[in-house]
């Protein structure tokens, strides 16, 4: 799975898609928000991509955003442990969507993988194509 999410404006209108390869399957998702932030976008597609997923199952996500592959991998267990706060004991920014995609994530054995963005990756340059595209057709009506 290969993730990715884009914004005009942090805040402003933003998009995201979501490549899922299975063996010689390829399935593409993506949507968008009129008022959002890149990290929302990021987020979303995380989650979006894990709902689509149709029975529990092993899966690779690739992301772009150090803001997800770390928050699932280095902070989620304080953030659990300190009741959804920071090390500061603030509450975290997004909680919905860590909410969410942690949710999403206990139905899989999820590993998390941090890409280059903008690197020439064909799959993360297609779920950026995605995002953009979701972005530009909500601005666009």
């Amino acid at each position: 799975m290969y993730t990715d999410g884009a914004c005009s404006g942090n805040p402003g209108p933003g998009g995201w898609g979501c490549v899922i390869k299975y063996a010689d399957k390829v399935k593409e998702l993506s949507g968008a928000e009129r008022e959002t932030t890149n990290n929302r976008m990021e987020l979303v597609a995380a989650i979006e991509g894990l709902r689509a997923l149709t029975r529990p199952c092993k899966v690779v996500v690739h992301a772009d955003s150090q803001y997800v592959v770390k928050g699932m991998t280095e902070w989620m267990a304080g953030w659990l442990r300190r009741g959804w706060r920071n090390s500061q004991g603030k509450s975290i920014l997004n909680r919905d969507l860590w909410e969410a995609l942690y949710a999403s994530a206990e139905h899989h054995n999820v590993t998390w993988q941090w890409v280059k963005g903008h690197a020439g990756h064909p799959e993360n340059e297609r779920a950026d194509a995605l995002a953009v595209a979701a972005r530009m057709r909500l601005t666009k009506a």
